[in-house]
């Protein structure tokens, strides 16, 4: 199914969330192999770019095959929004998203992230002003609510829509259950009745069932897809596989996972340095490996791997089908 926001096409309607610590250039060049209709970046400081920050000059960072992607843009002060969104709108990025979703303490304190969904008028403000300063089609990734007692996703999503933007990502959680308990499908579909701009539905989908069902629930236009694809850059080849046949593929074997995450450490050595690059990998490891036979040794192991080589060796040692 295709999906278009704005004036951008989409090939699918299947997108990268974007995850901080995640969501970097290695992981997503990996997704795109895989069949992802849109990549979304980490999120990055809009004060951060506006003082020349040295750090989030990596952070936008774009490779030509993984267009078309998102660039996620976080803040809560809608000049500095926009002047930034207008400062960075040559960087090769299709769509420009607004993060009203993070839950993370710290940036919650500053009133940015999911701490906006308390501010309506301030959410209008942001949107207003950075949809008319750029030409690329603005986006807006909310939650559900601030907490059980501020669910105002459909109000925050007509804001949003009244005030240019040209689709809305929400998550069917509130700040305060961050990434614990049942997503909300429900709230979806009401914030889905409510605009006629595209939404695109996240939270627990794994597989392609759940795809089918979240649209069933919801009649999303987009399916986005966070923690489901960590560690599982084959979650898109796989939504893309079931959405046609009707069924799940093969799992990849040892080998396989293997092969990916060697390109994986290769890539991430190759973008960030080999001290960096290969200390990145452990997380995703783990990720990799979870439910693997002898899981639990690896990644203890992983821990003091310090070079590509010690990498392949333990891989080899550990991973077997």
């Amino acid at each position: 199914m295709m999906l278009k926001i704005g004036n951008v096409e989409l090939e699918n309607q299947y997108i990268l969330a974007p995850m901080a610590g995640v969501t970097d250039l290695p992981f997503r060049l990996l997704c795109k192999e895989q069949g992802a209709g849109l990549l979304c970046m980490e999120m990055v400081s809009a004060k951060a770019i506006q003082y020349k920050n040295k750090n989030t000059q990596a952070l936008l960072k774009i490779h030509p095959e993984e267009k078309p992607v998102s660039l996620q843009l976080f803040g809560s002060d809608p000049d500095v929004m926009s002047e930034v969104a207008k400062s960075i709108e040559e960087l090769p990025f299709a769509i420009l998203d607004i993060n009203m979703g993070c839950p993370v303490p710290k940036i919650v304190k500053n009133g940015e992230g999911s701490a906006l969904m308390q501010n309506p008028k301030l959410v209008e403000q942001i949107v207003k002003k950075v949809s008319a300063a750029i030409q690329k089609p603005v986006t807006v990734k909310i939650r559900k609510g601030f907490n059980d007692e501020s669910v105002n996703a459909v109000e925050i999503a007509k804001i949003i829509e009244a005030s240019g933007g040209a689709a809305i990502a929400v998550h069917g959680r509130t700040r305060e259950q961050y990434y614990s308990g049942k997503a909300d499908w429900d709230i979806i579909r009401q914030v889905k009745e409510a605009v006629s701009i595209p939404v695109i539905a996240n939270g627990d989908v794994t597989c392609g069932e759940d795809a089918i069902e979240i649209q069933k629930q919801t009649n999303c236009d987009g399916i986005m897809i966070g923690r489901g694809a960590q560690g599982n850059p084959w979650i898109f080849s796989e939504l893309l596989y079931y959405e046609k046949y009707g069924e799940m593929p093969k799992r990849p074997t040892a080998d396989e996972v293997k092969k990916t995450m060697l390109k994986h450490a290769e890539l991430q050595m190759k973008y960030k340095g080999d001290y960096l690059g290969i200390r990145e990998m452990r997380k995703h490891i783990a990720w990799y490996t979870t439910g693997m036979k002898n899981s639990a040794k690896l990644r203890d192991d992983i821990n003091r791997v310090e070079s590509f080589e010690e990498l392949k060796t333990l891989l080899d040692k550990r991973l077997i089908d």
